[in-house]
């Protein structure tokens, strides 16, 4: 990740915003941008590491995926008269660009399930006194 561009599509407060500081830390240079950022196709071209998180059923299509890229997908959409779930990035077309993408349903959300499941228990060792 160190000096990797990475541009986190998402802006919200529970998984945009974390995200891109984590990009910070581990020395990305990071871009945040959203659905309604102008260019933004012109954006997401650019990065190395592109985490999608805007909400938006298939916003970013395979077009808009430098090549290799790792792609994350953390969208998680219900299209109405569609069978299945879908993420913010259309995985047929991105899938022939990225180096790797997270599918959806079954990427980043069993990893936040289990990571919530972990949480929890440490949140009740500690109220029992149990974790140090």
């Amino acid at each position: 990740i160190v000096g990797k561009h990475a541009v986190v599509a998402g802006r919200s407060i529970i998984l945009g915003k974390p995200v891109a500081l984590l990009l910070l830390e581990r020395h990305a240079t990071v871009t945040i941008c959203h659905s309604r950022t102008v260019g933004l196709p012109d954006l997401t071209l650019q990065a190395d590491i592109l985490v999608a998180a805007v909400g938006k059923p298939e916003l970013i299509k395979g077009s808009m995926i430098k090549e290799g890229a790792v792609v994350v997908d953390a969208g998680y959409n219900r299209v109405e008269g569609r069978q299945g779930d879908v993420g913010d990035v259309e995985y047929e077309t991105a899938a022939l660009r990225a180096s790797y993408i997270t599918p959806v349903p079954g990427g980043v959300g069993p990893m936040t399930i289990a990571m919530l499941l972990r949480n929890t228990v440490t949140a009740a060792e500690m109220a029992v006194g149990l974790h140090q």
